[in-house]
């Protein structure tokens, strides 16, 4: 059996972080068993069309580093499939379910419609469709859709179960009756969700439906059209929600949601991958950070669970700077450029302070408020641990050492600053001038923080007069 999957998102606005999930777990699942990840574009609702939402997806994923194969019977290298090109052949299968009395006519307007919900509801009964135009004689249907409206409605069993087999979730029933005649096609001629992606897994050699378990209670519907045309059904997997930190649904209101939002603000796309891929899948080993070729080999949907995964910006931040602190030279001071305030910066010592952040960052975006420690003067110190250590009577000597090593040095680079430091730390030991009042002072002295960038580095930015300078008034406070 070829191995094909498919990552069919609708065009209404930007991919969700848990859409890039459903493609990565499809995009994984597929390469490792040598098959194809195919993308196709839902748009049969022509209502939600959001302009740009094709392209946004397309350069999303591509940015993402999942790309997308040719697909039976495309012609076209590089794009995806869409459905609205495709209505001949949903009205073609729409027609064979027909005559074959699996679906029927519906001519009830929606104002009836809405009438009979509001009755249901106010009943406290479930709403659905009465099936009151199903007992309309074929001959006569065909006759009044030559005048008026319709939409077409699948006949579903009024008893027994159908019977469900899930890769995630296992074996379960659902009850036919519990299950409302899904309308297929609408009356502007389009087909459904429901209809079109069952048509299209068909004709497209769909092997495995890997989704969100949003789409669960549909599966009977899916089930029973493949029954209705005697077609081979993929196997299903529905993965687990992405939850909140309070485990409410992921959702824009309590954060970014969009993948876009994520790579603007300077997380890596390998990073975004390797989060996500744990996001509701467990390798089953303690590692944790995972190349592509890893996820390949490593995925497996027996692994993949039940329950809700938490998105974690935390966990989320400590990934991405694992990740920035891994990254080739070159490609980290490439990102370094793209995200800085360049007119903020010595732009020839620029350098010096991006290679300082680089066990610093969380993500690129921050990287501004991370440089102010390189141009902003030292701010008065109002941590009460940083005034005990610059009150501390070993401080004036280090100042001191420090302010005459300098004197008697042409450049200051960061090896030089370390050289200076571990001679005074030699010289002064009996004093004490070691641990943390050595480097720490010195820290303090350039910066007013007791946390930031590599200190020789920083030191380096700086040069040999602003040191002096900074530490001359620090040895005066």
């Amino acid at each position: 059996m070829t191995v094909t999957l498919r990552f069919a998102p609708s065009p209404t606005g930007y991919l969700h972080v848990g859409g890039q999930r459903t493609a990565l777990y499809n995009y994984l699942f597929a390469k490792k068993h040598g098959g194809k990840f195919i993308l196709r574009i839902e748009d049969t609702d022509q209502s939600r069309y959001v302009e740009g939402a094709v392209e946004n997806l397309m350069n999303s994923l591509s940015a993402m580093g999942l790309q997308w194969d040719k697909g039976p019977g495309k012609e076209d290298e590089s794009g995806p499939y869409f459905q609205s090109k495709r209505l001949d052949i949903y009205h073609k299968e729409i027609d064979k379910l027909l005559s074959a009395g699996n679906a029927y006519r519906c001519f009830c307007s929606s104002e009836r419609l809405e009438k009979l919900r509001n009755e249901q509801m106010a009943a406290g009964e479930p709403s659905g469709y009465d099936k009151k135009c199903r007992s309309i004689d074929s001959k006569e249907s065909a006759k009044r859709a030559e005048n008026e409206p319709f939409v077409v409605r699948m006949k579903i069993p009024d008893s027994g179960d159908c019977e469900i087999k899930d890769l995630v979730r296992g074996e379960s029933k659902v009850a036919w009756s519990t299950v409302d005649d899904q309308i297929l096609l609408k009356s502007d001629n389009f087909p459904t969700y429901h209809f079109a992606n069952v048509v299209d897994d068909h004709y497209m050699g769909i092997s495995h439906v890997i989704r969100g378990e949003e789409w669960l209670p549909s599966l009977p519907k899916h089930l029973l059209l493949y029954k209705f045309f005697a077609w081979k059904s993929p196997e299903f997997a529905h993965l687990p929600l992405l939850l909140n930190q309070d485990r409410s649904k992921l959702s824009k209101r309590q954060g970014d949601v969009a993948v876009e939002d994520y790579l603007t603000k300077g997380y890596l796309p390998e990073t975004l991958n390797n989060f996500l891929a744990l996001l509701g899948w467990n390798p089953g080993t303690e590692q944790e950070i995972f190349s592509m070729d890893e996820l390949i080999e490593s995925f497996d949907l027996d692994r993949v669970n039940k329950a809700g995964a938490v998105f974690d910006k935390t966990k989320l931040n400590w990934m991405n700077s694992q990740y920035i602190q891994k990254m080739d030279m070159d490609n980290y001071l490439e990102y370094c450029r793209k995200f800085a305030d360049m007119s903020l910066l010595n732009t020839d010592r620029a350098d010096i302070a991006f290679k300082a952040l680089k066990t610093a960052l969380d993500y690129f975006g921050e990287i501004n408020e991370k440089l102010k420690i390189f141009y902003e003067k030292p701010q008065p110190i109002d941590n009460e641990d940083a005034k005990e250590i610059l009150n501390d009577e070993r401080i004036p000597i280090l100042f001191t050492a420090y302010l005459k090593a300098l004197d008697e040095s042409e450049n200051l680079t960061a090896d030089s600053f370390k050289i200076i430091l571990k001679s005074i730390q030699k010289e002064y030991k009996k004093q004490g001038i070691k641990g943390k009042y050595l480097w720490m002072p010195i820290r303090l002295a350039l910066t007013s923080e007791m946390h930031g960038p590599e200190l020789p580095a920083l030191a380096e930015y700086l040069g040999l007069e602003e040191n002096k300078k900074r530490v001359k008034e620090a040895l005066k406070r």
